[in-house]
């Protein structure tokens, strides 16, 4: 029974002396990493909502910050546009217009604003045709979420014997736009 109780003490004392903090560490790196990414992606937002638009150096230099916490990210961009449209009996007679307007929302997402900045072209990164341009009144989103397990969530679900979402970082942010610097 005392060799029993020995051994319980032992991994007792391995388990606070070694496992703990080391998961304390992990934890405390994977909240450096949402932070970083929450400042990466709040600074790139809002320029962008200051400016206007989006350039190929404005998008890369954000990847890169957030790369640089040692995880891989899906980030997703999202470009909302409302545009008021006037309502005509006969749209090839201007005379005919009946003094209302439609309302139409425009939605972009990736897979329209990428080509614009990294277009199959000879152009370089500063050419102004590269610039993704958006409007005072136009929402712009970006969603950031990790696509790798943290070494916080890999030790958490070894100690657990679980399995966590992979998403550790989930970020949403965006807003309107305030000016158009193109």
């Amino acid at each position: 029974m005392n060799s029993i109780s020995k051994i319980f003490a032992l991994l007792i004392a391995i388990l606070l002396l070694y496992l703990y903090p080391i998961s304390a560490a992990f934890d405390q790196q994977d909240d450096v990493s949402e932070l970083v990414v929450l400042k990466a992606t709040t600074a790139f937002v809002d320029a962008v909502r200051d400016k206007g638009y989006v350039s190929p150096t404005m998008y890369n230099d954000f990847l890169e910050t957030i790369a640089a916490t040692g995880n891989t990210f899906d980030v997703q961009m999202e470009h909302g546009s409302k545009k008021y449209v006037p309502v005509y009996d006969d749209p090839t007679r201007p005379e005919t217009f009946r003094g209302s307007y439609e309302v139409h929302y425009y939605t972009y997402y990736n897979a329209q604003i990428l080509p614009v900045l990294f277009p199959n072209s000879t152009a370089g990164k500063d050419d102004v045709a590269r610039r993704y341009k958006l409007w005072v009144g136009d929402t712009f989103a970006v969603t950031v979420e990790n696509t790798n397990r943290t070494p916080g969530t890999t030790l958490f679900d070894f100690l657990n014997q679980a399995i966590s979402p992979i998403e550790k970082i989930y970020l949403p942010y965006g807003g309107v736009v305030r000016n158009e610097d193109h």
